[in-house]
């Protein structure tokens, strides 16, 4: 072999996943590098194995420096190419067509190596040899098993060196990485909100298609996000198996209990940059965030009204439907709104009922009492601009209006 050379055979070596059998090593944030095995021999073209002492790139505890890249220039299947690269780069195999001469005849998808044609064809026949002893789940194959043990023993091998939040999965470190960068790659063609990840516009993307592929069995709802749906059952069942420390409710999601504790702590850890407003969920924030931009991005297919909510959206929409999902178990009353319905519960339940401190009357809604209380004081806040008269409530000024506009006709 010529010195200062690569062969084809030898350069395959070199690739990143020739042969590998052990973990990558760490590199930067917690990444993981790939590695070549291979080093050249005396400083000349010829590569000898490196020990498997010497295969880590950076050292995950006290922070080698990394091996020094050896350089060389492509000779293979494209011998016009004679582009030159850094070994450990691992362009060859990437910038030239792999070879993949082990094909599924169930399918017809190919492989470089047998060892994964073999793991590939378990998903066809349902084979999974590899059983985890603590549990009993099985897989397909012996690296997916070795993941799925690090559940058992606690071991997160994957660390991020901006934080020092640990992951059991590559894959996972790289996406948590994503929110140290602040990379939003992934664009909606419809509104231009930005996402990290492709998972995240995807579902995003269904607000404005309307798709919801899940539907519920007993009511026939139906949602953009299984488990959406899954959490929506336990209205059903009236399970609600997460229960708050402090003063005893129960929640269907873990999620509104974590919000929820907020009420005892008095934490809001969301803040307006505009006004300085604090919120107790994100969620509540960005809505808020649409006061400032005057954006509304929820749009009504058949009258074009749009709304800041996508929740304010398909109540909207039941207006032009006459759906009304919500029925009141005691009197088979329904309702287009959940927050209505539960107002509504309260006069067969009798439960947190607005009391009038003058006339003892009750009410299930505040608002209703505030206006209530009005015919007491006498306050009539809801002002004509054409004639100045005044009206005790928003709906009585509204029809007043009318009797101007028909005068101007």
């Amino acid at each position: 072999m010529d010195r200062g050379r690569l062969s084809t055979e030898v350069l395959q070596k070199t690739s990143p996943d020739y042969g590998r059998k052990g973990g990558p090593s760490r590199g930067p944030h917690g990444m993981f590098l790939r590695s070549s095995r291979w080093r050249t021999k005396d400083g000349g073209g010829d590569l000898e194995r490196q020990p498997k002492s010497d295969r880590t790139l950076l050292d995950r505890n006290e922070g080698a420096s990394p091996i020094p890249k050896q350089k060389g220039t492509c000779t293979g299947k494209k011998p016009e190419c004679g582009k030159s690269f850094t070994e450990s780069e691992g362009l060859y195999p990437r910038t030239h067509p792999v070879e993949k001469p082990y094909k599924c005849t169930e399918c017809g998808k190919s492989f470089t190596r047998s060892g994964r044609l073999r793991s590939h064809q378990r998903t066809h026949t349902g084979e999974k040899p590899y059983k985890c002893t603590e549990c009993g789940k099985s897989f397909t194959d012996s690296g997916h098993l070795r993941s799925h043990q690090r559940t058992h023993t606690g071991e997160k091998p994957y660390k991020c060196m901006e934080c020092g939040k640990g992951f059991v999965y590559g894959f996972a470190l790289s996406l948590h990485l994503k929110i140290h960068t602040g990379e939003k790659r992934f664009t909606c063609p419809q509104c231009g909100s930005n996402f990290r990840y492709s998972s995240t516009l995807k579902r995003h993307e269904r607000v404005h298609t309307g798709e919801k592929f899940y539907a519920c069995s007993e009511c026939g709802r139906r949602f953009a996000r299984r488990w959406t749906l899954i959490s929506h059952r336990r209205v059903h069942m009236g399970e609600k198996p997460y229960e708050c420390s402090d003063c005893g409710k129960t929640f269907h999601q873990r999620p509104h209990l974590v919000v929820h504790q907020r009420v005892h702590t008095g934490e809001k850890p969301y803040t307006c940059a505009d006004c300085g407003k604090t919120f107790t969920q994100t969620a509540h924030l960005t809505v808020h965030r649409r006061i400032h931009t005057g954006e509304r991005p929820y749009a009504c297919t058949a009258c074009g009204t749009a709304f800041t909510t996508g929740t304010a959206l398909n109540d909207h929409q039941r207006t032009h439907t006459g759906e009304k999902p919500y029925m009141c178990l005691e009197c088979g009353k329904s309702f287009t709104q959940s927050s209505a319905l539960n107002t509504h519960r309260k006069i067969h339940t009798r439960e947190n009922l607005y009391s009038c401190f003058e006339c003892g009357k009750s009410f299930t809604s505040g608002s209703d009492l505030t206006s209530h209380l009005r015919i007491h004081s006498g306050e009539k806040p809801y002002q004509c601009s054409e004639c100045e008269e005044s009206f005790r409530y928003s709906r009585s000024l509204a029809l007043h209006k009318k009797v101007h506009q028909k005068g101007k006709l």
